[in-house]
């Protein structure tokens, strides 16, 4: 069940991703509680408009409390934190009546969701991107601004498709995989778990998990 848009949200990370998050939450008039970040001067706490620090990202007792939003830009990071809060979740402490729960997808209100398309929780999507029909995003993924998830495409958790960045109808992506400025997948094609898209890339053949690719047409590095 989604969190009333009332109740504030915590952010996981402070740097150049939670700005854009941070931005995105004040024009929806959503209210932020604060961020944790292991940098007290992380570039989200600074002025002219600050968002609290917290705390470092090893304490986060009060998550447990609030809904909250991965911030962070790195993706294995992204994924260690996601795994940690997962183990705290199935081992419940005193909190047993609290909300231990990430946020509901957060977009951007110059986006576009299809009716028929399914945003996982904790997911962002940015200004002027676009999900269409029958299209499903993981939780946690980030749609950057004016990328395109093209009909029946699937994004799978933890994903980040970069600024421009184009899934023709019928892609499939795993989890934890990168696809960069500008990069193109074309119809049909299937892109394992923990890649890295190249920015500007051609993707036109299927490519396994863990591979790193670039150019056009996208080859291994």
């Amino acid at each position: 069940m989604a969190a009333p848009l009332d109740i504030p949200l915590i952010l996981l990370g402070g740097g150049g991703h939670a700005l854009v998050v941070i931005e995105t939450l004040r024009t929806l008039s959503r209210p932020i509680l604060g961020l944790y970040d292991d940098n007290p001067l992380c570039a989200a706490a600074l002025p002219p408009e600050p968002v609290p620090v917290l705390g470092p990202l090893e304490k986060l007792t009060p998550v447990l409390d609030h809904p909250w939003v991965l911030c962070l830009g790195d993706l294995p990071l992204r994924a260690a934190l996601i795994a940690r809060l997962k183990k705290t979740d199935d081992h419940p402490t005193t909190h047993a009546s609290t909300t231990h729960a990430p946020a509901e997808p957060i977009v951007h209100p110059t986006a576009w969701i299809a009716p028929s398309a399914h945003l996982g929780v904790g997911c962002f999507v940015g200004p002027m991107a676009v999900v269409q029909a029958r299209a499903r995003v993981g939780a946690h993924a980030i749609l950057n601004t004016s990328s395109i998830v093209e009909h029946e495409s699937v994004v799978g958790e933890n994903c980040h498709l970069g600024p421009r960045s184009v899934l023709g109808g019928g892609v499939k992506i795993g989890s934890r995989s990168l696809v960069g400025i500008g990069a193109t997948i074309l119809p049909g094609i299937r892109i394992g778990d923990g890649c890295l898209i190249g920015a500007g890339s051609v993707v036109r053949a299927d490519i396994p998990d863990a591979q790193r690719v670039a150019g056009v047409p996208a080859r291994p590095l």
